[in-house]
């Protein structure tokens, strides 16, 4: 850990605030006329995801921990364990249930996810945009319903519940946004 000044820290570095490790989201250095500067930064607790807002002096420091993003393919979930390996090394390493969090509903055995590791500890998982699913439960969609935008509910490989047009059928592969949880085309 390196003691750095705020007008040093960057978007992006994983600080330690209140004994906790913090994603910086923004940070930003104001000047008012006639008075003393202050740093305004946006942090995203690593462990929980609870995003503070912190209002401090120009010349206060913190400690920068050292992070790293890998790229990791999931490959399955045990018993609320998520295994992963890395494609270069082809080391395997476990996350539990409260790292992986929300994400669960697109982990999808087979494809790369990015990793923050923390001083070499995993952290937190990163969501690509879209994740590209297999749909396992449709209902059948009725035959002369074709006025408007009809849709219907169906069921991805991992559970989630997504809204699709009516011509989405089983074993079709959807393209899902991990924001919203969003329909975002057929693949």
């Amino acid at each position: 850990m390196a003691n750095t000044q705020v007008n040093k820290i960057s978007r992006g570095n994983v600080i330690e605030y209140q004994g906790q490790p913090c994603f910086v989201l923004e940070r930003t250095i104001h000047t008012p006329p006639n008075l003393t500067s202050f740093c305004t930064m946006q942090l995203r607790n690593v462990k929980t995801n609870k995003v503070v807002h912190v209002r401090t002096n120009a010349g206060d420091s913190f400690n920068v921990m050292h992070n790293q993003s890998v790229k990791m393919e999931f490959s399955y979930e045990n018993q609320g364990l998520f295994a992963f390996m890395d494609l270069e090394s082809f080391e395997q390493i476990e996350l539990s249930a409260e790292i992986i969090g929300d994400a669960r509903k697109y982990m999808v055995p087979g494809l790369e996810y990015n990793i923050m590791m923390v001083e070499d500890v995993p952290m937190m998982i990163d969501l690509p945009l879209s994740v590209q699913m297999k749909v396992v439960e449709a209902p059948v969609a009725i035959k002369g319903d074709s006025s408007g935008n009809v849709q219907k509910m169906v069921v991805t490989e991992t559970g989630l519940e997504v809204r699709t047009p009516a011509f989405i059928k089983v074993d079709d592969s959807i393209k899902v946004s991990t924001s919203d949880s969003s329909y975002q085309g057929r693949v």
